[in-house]
């Protein structure tokens, strides 16, 4: 019984993931796109500055590679594609993947961090996964447009975005588990105080210890595009966690509440005319 209950909520998680990512891609397309496309419009400016050919005294400095270096790789999807299809399939399998382990994280929490209901153990599982997933790792290395970074220190600067989600969300286990222990001393309300105080001093920690993506972006960049492009960036995952939480309320809710009636009607005595 409960692992058709656990393997319900994960296909309803998947469906809430699929319905948050539609909403995400609209953001991302009507919000998201406008500064990506001003970037790449930046970079184009860029490298034809850097393909221009030299002046007629400097011809022997690099001035006959002008037109080779001028040419452009022939793409192999083109921007409108990339900007419609290839951004609305990555956001949809986005979604469904994360609302698949969201779901796997609501299992766990349902009656373990508080006598909440199905509704409110959705909200506060997206809202943790918004947070520790995302926001905390956002505020160590923010998001930043396409080829506005070094390309050679890109893998870099990967492993060290993830190396911060995994720290955000052992960090984020970890203060649950001492609001836990803290909670039959100090009670609840306090409890929560002491293990969100303890979460934000580690972080601040894992902050510090951590190196810097000092060449995440160039400094002639303009800062206010790449203000747009980080908005957007908080804008797409906002919408998509709190359609999430509240699709995935809705749905968790239903079937728990029938899975709650059936098991009731199972463990009722039959009147005795029935066994006759």
């Amino acid at each position: 019984m409960y692992a058709s209950t656990v393997r319900g909520l994960l296909v309803r998680g998947m469906l809430a993931g699929l319905i948050a990512g539609l909403f995400a891609f609209a953001v991302a397309y009507v919000v998201g796109e406008p500064p990506v496309r001003g970037s790449i419009a930046v970079e184009e400016a860029a490298a034809a500055k850097e393909a221009a050919p030299a002046p007629a005294g400097h011809a022997g400095h690099g001035g006959g590679d002008a037109p080779a270096a001028a040419e452009e790789e022939e793409e192999l999807v083109s921007r409108p594609v990339q900007s419609t299809v290839g951004l609305a399939t990555g956001v949809l399998v986005y979604g469904v993947a994360l609302g698949g382990i969201a779901s796997l994280a609501f299992s766990f929490a349902l009656g373990r961090v508080g006598r909440f209901s199905p509704r409110a153990t959705a909200a506060l599982t997206a809202g943790g996964a918004f947070t520790l997933v995302y926001l905390v790792p956002f505020l160590k290395y923010p998001a930043t447009p396409p080829a506005v970074g070094n390309p050679d220190t890109i893998g870099q600067r990967t492993t060290l975005f993830f190396l911060m989600i995994l720290l955000s969300v052992l960090l984020g286990v970890g203060a649950i588990v001492l609001g836990r222990r803290l909670a039959p001393r100090l009670g609840n309300w306090n409890a929560a105080l002491a293990a969100g105080a303890g979460f934000v001093v580690a972080t601040g920690l894992a902050f510090l210890v951590l190196p810097d993506n000092t060449d995440a972006v160039k400094a002639e960049f303009p800062a206010a595009l790449l203000w747009d492009f980080r908005v957007a960036s908080i804008a797409v995952q906002l919408v998509l966690w709190a359609v999430f939480g509240i699709v995935f309320g809705v749905l968790a809710q239903r079937l728990l509440a029938q899975r709650a009636g059936a098991a009731a009607e199972t463990a009722a005595p039959r009147p005795a005319s029935a066994l006759v």
